[in-house]
Order: structure tokens, then C-alpha cells, then sequence
């Protein structure tokens, strides 16, 4: 079997809501490209490259790089995943989302030419059901616990509140949800960056009073001192999210016990195989990690999921539902329910392109 083309098809996912914001932006659009490679026996496997401005890739600069990645693609052996992985970062440095693309779509080829869902080439199932953590963009404290109860009524239990970095607002946020839905919902917080690390303690400590399991990424990027000193100075876990942006990343937080757990994103850490490096890595340190927002496709979730499915050591709800308020989705074949999602039965991804996609089914 030889790669004999990629495709690279734009996904455009619009906003059920198109006002959704987060600290770092907002958009009425979810973009990135359907990556399919193209095999002579018929066979195609498909990924997903998430186009992630805030983590340097636009919609441009992913195709232009994919584009440029694809001659080192064709006429391999698409089973040969360890030499096709030197042979990208041979042919250009970093791009994790492009190469997760691409990646994806690898083992996604390799399990549906042997006919067996993706979680197999990792070892088999571990885990058959995820609880869901759903996302509440930043609104007003009102607009966000109607949000939440809206998501509660569909039988969510997990919840996810995007803060700002104005601690007397963002604290006013969690009361009012947590009022809301009271004592049994689980509460978690993601700051992206937006507080300086007295900001992230002060808001943290005031934040415990509601009991909430977790909070990611309070403090910049780059500043890995201060995000220590938060996870020492408060009740709350501490998770790293865009400082675990590469396995030396995840590596330098796991050795120097910056957090206490790390987010795994597929796109941000360059595709399936190095997210599982980098779960292996959290796992050996005694770092707990879980599965962050996957937002995109179905197809980028059913490759997550995949992935989960084999890992003994997932702590916590995954983001394996932010679909669920994207219009025009490309791919079909998973749906949360009751705030759970299970995994595919089918082969690889266990997801396909819809019947109006204009995207080609497998043969195998």
C-alpha cells in the first residue's frame, strides 16, 4: 500500500451562538482543514488541523504548510508512521497542527486498512465512556448560569466557566452558576492567561468558597515561576493548558512540579502520538492528566476519544463535546448523551464524512 495524494478541504464550523468569547478572543467561526490521505488501494484516512490563532496557525499558514508538507507523503508506505514523522521534521520544524492533521489522518488509514477501530493500535480499550465538560463562554453572571442550566437540563454535570481576569466579576460569574445549579455540579475555571499570579491567588482563594475542582491556565504562557506559585498558594488543582504546548513542555512541568495537571490537546501537541508520549510522560511523574477542549470536528474529538480510550490514567471529564455547538459539521457518528459520550464501534476514527460533505468515503 502507497500514499499516492492529500487532500486539504477547508472545515468552516459556524457558531451556534456567534457572540462566544473567551479571554483571548472571539470569533463566529471554528476554522481549520480536512486532511485525507489518499492510499492506491482504495483506502483513505482522515484528520483534522485545527486552525488556532491564539497558538500561531491560521487558516493560511496551515495550508501553505501542508501544502508543502505533502511531497513527503507520497509513495510511502502510509503504515510507516515512525519514518514518515522524521521525514516532516526533517522537511520543516514545529507546525503541530499541521503535522497533527496529517498524523491523525495516519493512523486513522492504518486502522481502517486492518479493519479495527483506532484504539487498537494503542493497545485497546480501556475506557468506553467519557463524562463531557462543557464550555460557558464569558457573558454577564445571569447570560452565563442560564447557560449553564440550559446545559444541565440536557444532563450535563460537568462545566467549564471562561474567566476574564477581573477578579470581583469573574468571582460574581462562579457564585451565580454555582447558585444556580447548586452543590452536585462539578465547577471548573479557565483563566487563558489573563491573571498576573496575585490576581490568579487572590481569585482562587475567593473561588474555593464554591467549590471548584479545578482551574487552568491562570497565569501567561511563559511565565512558569508564577504558575507554580499559584498552584502552591491555593486549594484549587492547577492544570497547565498553552504551557503544555510541546513534549519538552509537558516534561519541564512534570520534573519541576509546576502543576498539578496537565491538559492534553491533540492539535496543540502535533497528533496522536506524541499526546501519548505526553500522557506517558504525566503518568511516570505522577502528574494527572486529562483530555482538554478538542473544539472542531467530530473527527478531531473521535481521534481524541481513540486515544483515551487506551490510557488507564485519564483523570477527570474530557472536552470531547464542543461540537455540540458548532453548525455544518463535515463528519457524523458521535452525539453526547446525558452529558456522556461513547466511544465509535466502527473502524479507525469511528466517524465518516457526512453524505453531503462532498468528502470521499474509505474503501476500507
Amino acid at each position: 500500500m502507497k500514499i499516492t495524494s492529500m487532500g486539504i478541504d477547508p472545515c468552516i464550523m459556524r457558531k451556534e451562538d456567534p457572540t462566544w468569547r473567551f479571554a483571548l478572543g472571539a470569533s463566529p467561526t471554528t476554522e481549520g482543514w480536512i486532511v485525507s490521505i489518499h492510499t492506491d488501494e482504495g483506502t483513505i484516512g482522515y484528520g483534522y488541523a485545527s486552525a488556532t490563532a491564539h497558538m500561531g496557525a491560521s487558516m493560511e499558514g496551515l495550508k501553505g504548510t501542508l501544502e508543502r508538507l505533502e511531497p513527503t507523503l507520497v509513495d510511502r508506505d502510509p503504515l510507516d508512521m515512525a519514518a514518515i514523522r522524521v521525514a516532516l521534521d526533517h522537511a520543516l520544524s514545529g507546525n503541530n497542527q499541521a503535522k497533527a492533521g496529517i498524523d491523525n489522518a495516519l493512523f486513522d488509514l492504518a486502522a481502517r486498512s486492518m479493519g479495527v477501530p483506532l484504539n487498537r493500535l494503542f493497545g485497546g480499550v480501556v475506557n468506553r465512556e467519557f463524562p463531557v465538560l462543557r464550555i460557558l463562554a464569558i457573558k454577564t453572571p445571569v447570560e452565563m448560569a442560564e447557560q449553564a442550566q440550559i446545559l444541565a437540563d440536557q444532563g450535563y454535570n460537568y462545566f467549564k466557566i471562561k474567566v476574564h481576569g477581573e477578579v470581583a466579576e469573574d468571582v460574581a460569574c462562579v457564585a451565580a452558576i454555582r447558585k444556580q445549579l447548586g452543590d452536585d455540579a462539578h465547577l471548573t475555571i479557565d483563566a487563558n492567561q489573563s491573571y498576573s499570579t496575585k490576581d490568579a491567588i487572590a481569585a482562587l482563594n475567593r473561588m474555593a468558597e464554591y467549590n471548584i475542582d479545578l482551574v487552568e491556565q491562570p497565569v501567561r504562557i511563559d511565565d512558569l515561576k508564577g504558575l507554580k506559585l499559584v498552584t502552591d498558594s491555593v486549594p484549587v488543582a492547577v492544570e497547565a493548558d498553552e504551557s503544555a504546548g510541546s513534549l519538552a513542555e509537558v516534561a519541564y512541568l512534570v520534573e519541576h512540579r509546576v502543576v498539578d495537571a496537565v491538559s492534553l490537546k491533540v492539535a496543540k501537541l502535533g497528533g496522536l502520538w506524541n499526546t501519548m508520549m505526553a500522557a506517558q510522560i504525566c503518568a511516570t511523574g505522577n502528574i494527572s492528566y486529562r483530555f482538554g477542549a478538542h473544539v472542531g470536528s467530530r473527527l478531531l474529538n473521535a481521534h481524541a476519544m481513540q486515544l483515551a480510550a487506551a490510557l488507564p490514567h485519564v483523570w477527570y471529564a474530557c472536552e470531547f463535546g464542543e461540537f455540540a455547538r458548532l453548525l455544518d459539521d463535515p463528519f457524523e457518528g458521535i452525539d453526547v448523551v446525558d452529558g456522556v459520550i461513547h466511544l465509535p464501534e466502527g473502524p479507525g476514527a469511528g466517524v465518516e464524512p457526512c453524505a453531503d460533505s462532498g468528502l470521499a468515503r474509505s474503501a476500507g
